[in-house]
């Protein structure tokens, strides 16, 4: 399976993307808006999951994402935000009229050098580049057992900690934001069914990863017999700011 169709993928998983992502802890846009500023720009928006954080820090938030289906989904959500197809090498704005473009869950798709000169051309002097990664704590046994379940050759690595970017965004600053998302057992198992490698399984090889997590849910101490599953999250976030 090839990395763009891994990156086109979400599209048929749009509700399970929808119900089963975590959203972010407040105090990641609030790190990366101190103060509201008059546009906000989501780049790989998906359905919104970050959106939502941006909309009390700008004026304006616009979505921009690639894929139809989440484009759609997204929408139906909020749709009081404009939400257009773009992606990181291709913002359809004009130069210079962003304060803040963020990429949450989506810098790893995108080529850090084109993109980094297609976000510097967006953004005024002064603006900043936020890149964003929700990561499961894996220092408890269950959630390190769930990475083991979780981990395939085909994954996607991501460089959450120090990724990739390109001129003029040197040095930067990065915080992490510990929490813990509770949600329902469904949603939890929709969270695992929307990554990208599973949404391109075979039908039976992900039928059986889907069995395995539940019986992991149904064994493990801190989820055995609960109707809700206690994930624990520490978000990077990386902020960058435009000479």
């Amino acid at each position: 399976m090839t990395f763009e169709q891994h990156a086109h993928s979400f599209g048929a998983a749009a509700d399970a993307y929808e119900r089963g992502r975590p959203g972010y802890p407040t105090a990641v846009a609030e790190w990366l808006a101190p103060e509201p500023v008059a546009l906000a720009v989501d780049v790989g928006a998906g359905t919104g999951k970050f959106t939502r954080t941006l909309l009390p820090r700008a004026s304006t938030v616009t979505a921009i994402e690639p894929d139809t289906a989440m484009r759609a989904r997204l929408a139906d959500a909020l749709p009081s935000v404009p939400v257009v197809d773009g992606a990181g090498e291709a913002i359809p704005l004009a130069d210079g009229t962003a304060d803040l473009v963020t990429f949450a869950q989506s810098w790893h798709w995108v080529e850090p050098t084109a993109g980094a000169v297609e976000v510097a051309r967006v953004l005024r002097p002064g603006g900043v580049l936020g890149l964003v990664w929700n990561i499961r704590d894996e220092s408890l046994p269950w959630s390190a057992r769930l990475g083991e379940l979780l981990t395939r050759p085909e994954s996607r690595i991501t460089q959450y900690d120090h990724p990739l970017v390109g001129e003029p965004f040197d040095g930067g600053e990065y915080r992490t934001f510990p929490w813990v998302h509770e949600q329902s057992r469904s949603d939890f198992l929709d969270m695992v069914a929307s990554r990208s490698y599973v949404i391109v399984m075979a039908a039976d090889a992900r039928d059986r990863l889907l069995r395995a997590v539940e019986e992991l849910l149904d064994t493990a101490p801190e989820t055995a017999g609960r109707s809700t599953v206690p994930v624990p999250y520490v978000t990077h976030v990386h902020r960058y700011v435009r000479p």
